[in-house]
């Protein structure tokens, strides 16, 4: 069977695969009720969550085939785009978008034209790298709480290489990424999108500054609970002044263990952070690998007074369940949960939320062509029901 699926910058014709697994039919989920986040009234629960592709320019300018990619995925009700870059210095992978310069604002305006022309909604992630980073991808040294270097190999314009023990931030330049956070946030505006949100998970400088193993100053950012959220709490706060709390969303995932990430007291540090920051109006709370069992995530959801966004605990790594995570991101919404963003089942299946309502097959994941191999094999090519 052939489709064809059209946006403003490409057509893609595809053929559906015979391995896709079917699912149960789902029309009365409480997945594909509307909702509102804010001013923003949003067609359905289902989130695409951020996803590093590697297909924007060296320099880190949107390419037109991420317009094609993103507003092929319009149907979700809300899309937050990959992680950009607020500064070149956060870089962390060859081909990562970025929003520093007026060029990448272009860039990204092209995106964000083509999803709201589908009728799609669109946040932009703001992440520093931190400690993961390199030299020649980037081509500064890299910043970190502490120098604490990545304890693995990182991927470079040349391949996998070590990773180099990072700088420690001084106070000024801790003061000068909250700057620069807050910069890109307004960028993020001028580029069409509905808000941000600050990545301050997946072991990025954000999460580096959270976590006892990778924070070992000994000054105001480190130390105690309190000192150790401090840096998250005033780029959140730094950015909400810029561009208006209600545009402003805040990722979080306590116990990790992406990019070697290491945590020990994540039931004093998240409920501390999230408390800090309850009041601020802010759109949004975002939790990864959210698990309804678990107290910290009850403990989480009774905190934060707001919208909370929740990323099932889907298998990882290994293969996605049948559904693509719906049964688990209903267990979410019962247990108090506002929305769900999935991530590698809408890398898949542009048209997700009609797949989910119809219980059709789901599209496999092509792994071989997640990162760093751009194009549009496992990018755009990916085929649609008819």
């Amino acid at each position: 069977m052939s489709t064809t699926t059209t946006t403003t910058a490409t057509t893609v014709t595809t053929t559906k695969p015979a391995t896709a697994t079917a699912q149960p039919a789902t029309a009365g989920s409480p997945l594909f009720e509307p909702a509102r986040l804010g001013g923003l009234a949003l067609s359905n629960k289902l989130v695409m969550a951020p996803m590093t592709r590697n297909r924007a320019s060296a320099t880190g300018v949107p390419e037109p085939i991420m317009a094609t990619y993103y507003a092929q995925r319009a149907s979700a009700g809300l899309i937050i785009a990959e992680a950009a870059t607020p500064n070149a210095v956060g870089a962390t992978y060859p081909n990562i978008p970025a929003i520093h310069e007026d060029a990448h604002v272009a860039g990204w305006r092209r995106v964000t034209d083509a999803v709201r022309d589908a009728g799609g909604r669109m946040f932009l992630q703001l992440q520093h790298g931190g400690r993961v980073g390199h030299p020649e991808t980037s081509g500064h040294h890299p910043l970190a709480p502490s120098p604490v270097p990545l304890p693995d190999t990182i991927f470079t314009p040349s391949g996998h290489q070590e990773s180099v023990v990072p700088q420690e931030m001084t106070e000024e330049q801790i003061r000068s990424t909250i700057a620069d956070f807050a910069a890109a946030a307004r960028r993020a505006v001028d580029a069409g999108f509905a808000g941000v949100e600050v990545h301050s998970a997946n072991g990025y400088l954000l999460h580096q500054f959270l976590s006892s193993a990778t924070n070992r100053r000994t000054d105001g950012y480190g130390g105690s609970v309190a000192h150790r959220i401090r840096f998250t709490v005033e780029v959140v706060r730094a950015v909400a002044d810029a561009i208006g709390p209600e545009r402003v969303g805040l990722r979080i995932a306590p116990g990790v263990t992406a990019n070697a990430m290491r945590e020990d007291d994540v039931d004093a540090v998240y409920p501390a952070l999230v408390g800090e920051l309850r009041d601020l109006g802010l759109a949004y709370l975002h939790v990864v690998f959210a698990d309804p069992d678990r107290p910290l995530f009850r403990t989480l959801r009774a905190t934060w007074p707001g919208t909370l966004i929740a990323n099932p605990a889907l298998p990882w790594p290994g293969p996605l369940p049948a559904d693509g995570g719906r049964a688990a991101g209903e267990r979410l919404l019962a247990a108090g949960a506002d929305l769900i963003a999935l991530g590698r089942s809408f890398l898949a299946n542009p048209d997700l939320v009609a797949r989910m309502r119809a219980g059709a097959p789901l599209n496999p994941i092509r792994d071989a062509h997640l990162m760093y191999v751009g194009g549009e094999t496992g990018y755009t090519d990916y085929p649609t029901l008819t």
